[in-house]
């Protein structure tokens, strides 16, 4: 079964995608971008990432070109807490198939799972 990959540096974020998500799909949760990285090198069947942007280490948009390098199959959105429009245009140049605000509403998460997830 199709799998989602959250990675975020909040346990707060984690903890409410994974309310949002968790009574719909298989999640796995990291909270950090190598591990991030590291999971989807062993877990073929993951096919959507909810990633933020500003983490720890490694930025997210990192994390984000080296997803789509790697497994270009796999959808990407990212979950930020700013509401810059140069970081959007960024994301999607890199790839990202989605950006959604912090604090977000869960109806758009789910929008979101449901629209890469079949």
């Amino acid at each position: 079964m199709t799998k989602i990959l959250i990675c975020d540096d909040e346990l707060g974020v984690r903890e409410s995608l994974k309310l949002i998500l968790g009574d719909f799909y298989p999640l796995i949760v990291v909270d950090n971008g190598e591990a991030a990285l590291e999971v989807l090198k062993n877990t073929p069947s993951i096919s959507l990432v909810f990633m933020d942007i500003k983490m720890p280490k490694t930025p997210g948009l990192d994390v984000l070109a080296k997803i789509k390098q790697l497994h270009p199959h796999v959808k990407v959105v990212i979950v930020s807490g700013y509401n810059s429009v140069e970081t959007a245009q960024e994301a999607s140049k890199l790839g990202a198939d989605g950006y959604i605000v912090k604090p977000f509403d869960s109806k758009d998460v789910l929008e979101r799972a449901r629209k890469y997830i079949k």
